[in-house]
């Protein structure tokens, strides 16, 4: 056993290791508080951004896409054949409807904005409260709405049936006359083909340093170390998750409380914003949003940074860039 005496001596380099230790820490400390911290990069390393861009459309039978293109646009979706589904949904323009459209058919008031219908294809569920899992679900469901088409696939089909030429059309791209599964399958090609790539931010993403300027830089960075990519990321810039709203106060109209977070993409055509159209502004939103899921006030000019990072996520169809739709 070792003698008492060889203990105190074997602790006392032991003793002194502790002091040097807790200097140097002391040291280091007020290093750290006199070096300033290194500014937050302007983006991700490379390959590791929580956005990445639009791809181009995929391939479709021709047959299909034109039938598609057809449907969507054909009067005769709706039961009294006053609306089609470019009536609310216009790809002249946003994608949507410009907030005109707020009694149903049936005469009550729509709860919901309309949401665009480009890049739909991209979300991993649709609709506001996200209830329809595909394009095809999300078209019958409109179909039958009596808000909006009040009509059934039954009776689509009918009328249908009785034009020639449709059946025709039906016939070269799927080998028969229409029915249920090639009506909404026609309809949801022809969605899938709504893309809008090749944005300034999709160009900076591939490479393009001068596609942004320092204020869209600037505003992508308060975007990420705010926290607004925490749900607004992917291919989509959103559209891949559920969300609660109104997190630190009171955001919109209060129910439903969780809505399947909207996509940013083409964001600065697409208003007025929220699920109740209840900002009129882009700027309005982003002021509202920082408040409401952040419990933030951000400063004006940080919220134009934002609001300039937001429009270079426009994209293009069709070679020409997403537009506003008119009042």
């Amino acid at each position: 056993m070792m003698p008492h005496h060889s203990l105190a001596l074997h602790r006392r380099p032991c003793q002194q290791l502790v002091w040097i230790c807790l200097v140097l820490a002391l040291v280091a400390r007020s290093v750290q508080a006199q070096t300033p911290a290194p500014p937050i990069p302007a983006a991700f390393p490379a390959n590791q951004e929580p956005i990445t861009p639009i791809p181009q459309a995929p391939a479709a039978n021709p047959l299909k896409l034109a039938l598609g293109e057809r449907l969507f646009e054909d009067r005769r979706l709706s039961h009294d054949e006053t609306l089609a589904c470019a009536s609310c949904h216009d790809v002249r323009t946003n994608g949507a409807d410009g907030g005109r459209h707020t009694m149903g058919r049936d005469g009550s008031k729509i709860q919901f904005s309309t949401l665009t219908v480009f890049n739909a294809a991209l979300s991993f569920r649709l609709n506001w409260e996200g209830n329809s899992r595909t394009l095809e679900e999300q078209a019958q469901s409109a179909l039958e709405s009596r808000q909006h088409m009040g009509t059934s696939v039954v009776e689509v089909l009918g009328k249908l049936d009785a034009d020639p030429n449709m059946v025709r059309q039906f016939t070269d791209a799927y080998g028969h006359a229409p029915d249920r599964t090639s009506l909404l399958d026609a309809i949801a090609t022809y969605e899938r083909s709504l893309l809008t790539p090749d944005s300034r931010f999709d160009q900076w993403l591939g490479g393009d340093a001068e596609a942004l300027t320092a204020e869209e830089l600037s505003g992508y960075q308060s975007f990420t170390s705010l926290g607004c990519v925490s749900c607004h990321q992917g291919v989509n810039v959103g559209g891949n998750l559920f969300e609660r709203h109104g997190i630190f106060h009171p955001l919109a109209s209060p129910t439903p409380t969780i809505l399947r977070v909207p996509s940013l993409r083409n964001v600065a055509a697409t208003g007025p914003y929220f699920h109740d159209d209840s900002a009129p502004t882009l700027r309005d939103a982003v002021r509202k949003m920082a408040i409401a899921q952040l419990d933030r006030s951000l400063p004006d000019q940080q919220i134009d940074a934002i609001v300039a990072f937001l429009n270079t996520l426009t994209g293009t169809y069709r070679g020409a860039p997403v537009a506003a739709a008119s009042p």
